[in-house]
């Protein structure tokens, strides 16, 4: 089953073999290298999202933390497909989970894919494996996260993340509504 809304809502939520899937779909004004390089450099991760430490080639494991969550994870390189493609694993360590008491730690896998449109990018980002109670809270936070980038390229401050996070629950709640495994 999936559900998708048009207007400030960015994505759509899905279930496949009793797993939430949320998608990002969205428009850049950045040409390509420059979005994949705010997606892969360490540096400018750390401006806009997490710190990242450790191997980012295919096969390399590596940590992030995102300090506005306090969310701290493990991951796995599975491809890279420079400028246009990569996909991770993901997991929260147990301790990050312990502190924050959300869901239990499972794996997430995460693609990436750019296409070029000029000087725009089309981004879409899709992530696999989602536990699908809280799916419409990932939906949100994964939304959040695509605005957090395009304020970060276009060099503008973040909106308070905690208040947009609040505005975009109940779209992604109406958008996961029924959505069963």
């Amino acid at each position: 089953m999936s559900a998708e809304a048009t207007g400030p809502i960015r994505g759509s939520v899905r279930s496949v073999e009793g797993k939430g899937v949320v998608r990002i779909e969205d428009r850049f004004e950045a040409p390509i290298d420059e979005l994949w390089s705010a997606l892969t450099s360490p540096d400018r991760l750390a401006r806009w999202h997490a710190t990242v430490e450790g191997d980012l080639r295919p096969g390399g494991e590596f940590r992030t933390y995102v300090e506005s969550d306090d969310v701290e994870k493990t991951g796995r390189v599975e491809t890279c497909e420079p400028p246009r493609r990569f996909v991770v694993t993901t997991r929260e360590t147990d301790e990050s989970w312990r502190r924050g008491q959300g869901a239990a730690p499972f794996d997430a896998t995460i693609e990436v894919t750019l296409s070029p449109d000029g000087d725009q990018t089309t981004l879409v980002v899709e992530v696999r494996g989602l536990p699908l109670e809280p799916l419409a809270f990932y939906g949100a936070g994964w939304q959040l996260h695509a605005e957090r980038l395009h304020a970060y390229l276009a060099g503008r401050e973040v909106l308070d993340p905690g208040a947009r996070f609040e505005e975009l629950v109940p779209a992604y709640q109406t958008l996961a509504a029924g959505i069963e495994g």
